[in-house]
């Protein structure tokens, strides 16, 4: 399996039904393998010069590297942040099976 043949991306969401639209939306598009739906999670962040506190739900998105800026276009295009999370970590390891089976769930022409 080449190095960096996939990425999971990550970006949170202040619902679980968004996070879930957002999982199936990906999943049903050929854009993503699977997506995990984490939460409830708390982010601790700087905003605007002030620490905020927020409950949010976490998309884990396996994906290729090329689908990579349909699923951020995608992401954006009903996210309701001012400024979202999206963010891809490449996948440089894991088991030979699921890595071919993401690979056949991803619509690339690869």
């Amino acid at each position: 399996m080449k190095k960096d043949n996939f990425l999971q991306v990550i970006t949170t969401t202040d619902s679980k039904e968004k996070a879930e639209r957002i999982a199936f939306i990906l999943v049903e598009k050929g854009l993503a393998a699977c997506v995990q739906v984490i939460g409830p999670v708390t982010s601790v962040y700087r905003w605007e010069g002030k620490v905020e506190n927020t409950t949010e739900w976490m998309c884990q998105i396996k994906t290729k590297p090329k689908m990579y800026n349909f699923v951020e276009k995608e992401i954006l295009s009903f996210h309701t942040y001012e400024l979202p999370e999206i963010i891809a970590i490449p996948i440089t390891m894991g088991s030979k099976k699921y890595l071919e089976w993401m690979r056949k769930q991803v619509q690339t022409s690869d």
